[in-house]
């Protein structure tokens, strides 16, 4: 029994670890949206088709990191 308990805990951290890196990864790439849209023309303006996608990237890490941690601990 205690062999069983000990895979279930080593799978339930290996998913959480998951959920942690994508989300930050995602994180990243939200940025790395805005940072390129400042770079290409025209220069210093921010598209709202790139604020659009921001949000939403950021919404979605932010559900894979907040709400999972909250309902779980």
């Amino acid at each position: 029994m205690a062999h069983g308990s000990k895979l279930k805990k080593k799978q339930q951290i290996m998913k959480t670890t998951v959920q942690l890196i994508a989300a930050i990864g995602l994180c990243f790439f939200g940025l790395a949206l805005m940072i390129v849209s400042f770079i290409i023309p025209p220069t210093g303006v921010i598209d709202s088709s790139v604020l659009v996608a921001t949000g939403e990237v950021f919404t979605f890490s932010g559900a894979l990191m907040g709400i999972d941690y909250k309902y779980r601990r």
